[in-house]
């Protein structure tokens, strides 16, 4: 048995609300999701698990409408859906009236309910979110019929206030494989049999690293996961990157240098950077133009003038700068005591102000 575990595509959302870019994510996370679907076509897959989250929030009709008809794409695929704590069941829930395609199965039942799929063999179970947290521990005591049947658990959770449970628990558990939603970030869980597929394009960022779908196959006879591996899909990645500069470093240097940075890690992507490092106090650091040219979220300047302290008390010995030296120096410092320091003498070298 072959399948397509996806979770947290949440549809509708449009991230980075405030960058111009964000109409572009909202279609990406369209496009990804249209494109893992076919994927359950092209690799012949039997099933495609949605373990919660497919919506970024309650679905209007036309979400749903939308959504039901890239399934109806794949009918020989069967298509097991639960709700997550973003698009839980609500009593006004459109999802309660809609008509899915024959091949979809949405389980939203508070309880535990399943699914079966004769022909190939496979019981699929799993709940889906009414309120909007579970904080109680509700998968790892499951229990299921020795039957003969191929066990597929779908789940959505994995911290404190969402279903937590226990790793060493949950592998005892008579599933042939559990696929889990919640987690963003992807990872194989109890050698294969468990895995979150984390959320199948990056949604804010902090979710840096590769996302995507699950893909793998279930022998009918030993009813064991045979492979299972996971497969990039996303369209672009969130990337940090720390940024040294020196006194040496001018502005355009330091521009070139992110610049090239970008280039080599592909212009698609969106980037953070820290400036890291001591430079000149002469320079100011301005790199405004560079968010009109690349998709940069933020740039956060952690760099610090440096100053020859003991040239400037030597200057100053009597008046406001050698006096906030003297404060403040001192052979340890924390960074938050350095930063006092240097902002403060920065400051006062640009002020007229009287200093005595």
């Amino acid at each position: 048995m072959k399948f397509i575990h996806i979770a947290d595509v949440h549809w509708g959302m449009s991230p980075d609300s405030d960058k111009p870019w964000s109409k572009e994510r909202y279609q990406d996370i369209r496009d990804t999701f249209a494109k893992a679907v076919s994927q359950a076509k092209s690799l012949e897959a039997n099933c495609l698990f949605i373990s919660g989250d497919l919506f970024h929030r309650q679905p209007l009709a036309r979400d749903l409408k939308e959504v039901n008809y890239l399934f109806s794409t794949i009918p020989e695929v069967h298509v097991v859906i639960i709700a997550g704590n973003h698009d839980r069941i609500r009593s006004n829930s459109a999802l309660l009236s809609f008509s899915w395609a024959p091949n979809v199965s949405y389980l939203m039942g508070k309880e535990l309910e399943s699914v079966y799929f004769k022909e190939i063999n496979t019981e699929v179970y799993g709940f889906s979110y009414h309120t909007p947290e579970i904080p109680e521990n509700r998968l790892d005591h499951l229990k299921v019929p020795n039957n003969g049947r191929i066990h597929v658990l779908l789940g959505h959770g994995g911290d404190a206030n969402h279903i937590p449970f226990d790793k060493g628990a949950m592998a005892n558990l008579d599933f042939s494989y559990i696929a889990m939603g919640h987690i963003h970030r992807p990872e194989i869980l109890l050698e294969n049999r468990m895995a979150f597929a984390g959320s199948l394009e990056p949604l804010d960022k902090t979710e840096s690293g590769q996302h995507g779908m699950m893909v793998g196959e279930i022998n009918e006879v030993t009813r064991m996961v045979t492979s299972l591996k996971f497969i990039p899909m996303a369209k672009l990645q969130y990337i940090s990157l720390a940024v040294n500069v020196t006194t040496a470093t001018t502005n355009t240097e330091l521009a070139m240098k992110i610049t090239q940075e970008i280039q080599n890690r592909g212009p698609e992507n969106i980037f953070r950077f820290r400036i890291r490092g001591m430079r000149d106090p002469d320079i100011s650091f301005d790199l405004e133009m560079l968010s009109t040219r690349f998709k940069i979220m933020e740039i956060i300047d952690e760099s610090e003038p440096q100053y020859d302290f003991s040239a400037l008390f030597a200057e100053h010995p009597s008046d406001m700068i050698g006096f906030y030296i003297q404060a403040l120096q001192k052979p340890e410092m924390s960074p938050v005591e350095k930063k006092a320091l240097h902002y403060g003498i920065n400051a006062l070298l640009r002020t007229t102000d009287e200093r005595s």
